[in-house]
């Protein structure tokens, strides 16, 4: 698994040629430079899903376990609110 460190470096080399790119097609119309944009957006959002992914992973645990957390939450409140009608 990758640091936050490297998805960052890497997010950021990614950002900066996405802006070179836009102040060069700013200059004209460039295919080739508009579909590398385009890739390097899309790796962006993929990049920033990565990111939090991985901060929520070290923060809240395995997804796994966040969610078996949340059924067992929902159980409980659930069963408080059966007891309560009772």
């Amino acid at each position: 698994m990758r640091t936050i460190r490297d998805i960052r470096d890497e997010l950021e080399r990614a950002v900066d040629r996405r802006a070179e790119l836009w102040h060069e097609l700013g200059d004209g119309v460039d295919p080739a430079k508009s579909a590398e944009a385009a890739e390097l957006s899309q790796k962006i959002d993929e990049l920033w899903a990565e990111a939090r992914a991985l901060k929520a992973h070290s923060t809240f645990g395995p997804s796994d376990a966040i969610r078996a957390r949340a059924r067992a939450e929902e159980r409980l409140e659930r069963d408080s609110r059966r007891l309560k009608a009772a």
